[in-house]
């Protein structure tokens, strides 16, 4: 991956977004942080779209949905990635990038409608594009939306921004002897039930040939160097 993309799409984990004293709600330093980074690797001309997860909100509430009916737990975690997605826009906007929220549930005081000619209109045009709500249907996870958004937005690359320096070949926080993985085919990501992402989100990336990017977001400077193409993390291809 040493080509810079000409668009990219960016899935950030909610926990991404949690305040670190807690592990739970948004922290605004950190919001800010990631906005930054993605405003210096936008201004540079990649076009970048952008999928958030909702877990940072969802964990706070989890005991709540425990015992629930799971599609109404899903659409909780749909709600969740909403309130990501806003808060993200928020930062981006204050870093001067026109942003648009899309959501998968209509939600018109909001957010924008999921209409994929429109949100590939906005990329063209230099906007910063968030997919929230998920698909619109539960049961499927966020990782999942971020591989469909990528094929539907003809991006080059699924970035998928993570708390991890890349895929091992084992656990790293239960066996000391993993080992990272530079590279890998989508067979061997799949048939070594890899856990980092979903088999469904990396199975539809192997039947439209969307190479994944999987890097640690937590070194600064990192969103940037991935958005560039830079070779860092695992890259599933």
């Amino acid at each position: 991956m040493s080509d810079r993309p000409r668009r990219v799409l960016l899935k950030l984990s909610g926990e991404a977004f949690a305040d670190p004293a807690v592990g739970y709600g948004i922290d605004p330093a950190t919001v800010q942080r990631v906005a930054d980074e993605i405003a210096k690797a936008q201004g540079e001309g990649v076009q970048v779209a952008i999928v958030v997860g909702g877990g940072n909100i969802f964990r706070g509430v989890s005991q709540a949905a425990k015992g629930m009916d799971a599609a109404t737990a899903d659409y909780m975690g749909m709600l969740a990635t909403v309130i990501n997605a806003l808060a993200l826009r928020d930062a981006l906007e204050k870093e001067g990038v026109t942003t648009r929220v899309q959501s998968a549930i209509t939600m018109q005081e909001l957010a924008e409608p999921y209409i994929r000619l429109r949100a590939i209109r906005h990329l063209e045009k230099g906007r910063v594009v968030i997919f929230a709500a998920g698909t619109g249907s539960p049961f499927f996870t966020t990782d999942t939306t971020a591989a469909l958004r990528a094929i539907e937005m003809n991006a080059d690359v699924l970035l998928k921004a993570s708390k991890v320096d890349g895929i091992y070949d084992k656990d790293p926080a239960t066996h000391a002897q993993a080992k990272k993985l530079d590279e890998l085919s989508y067979m061997e990501f799949i048939s070594g039930e890899l856990q980092v992402m979903d088999t469904t989100a990396v199975t539809m990336c192997k039947e439209h040939q969307v190479p994944i990017h999987v890097f640690d977001m937590t070194e600064a400077g990192n969103i940037v160097r991935a958005v560039r193409g830079d070779r860092l993390g695992t890259v599933v291809h």
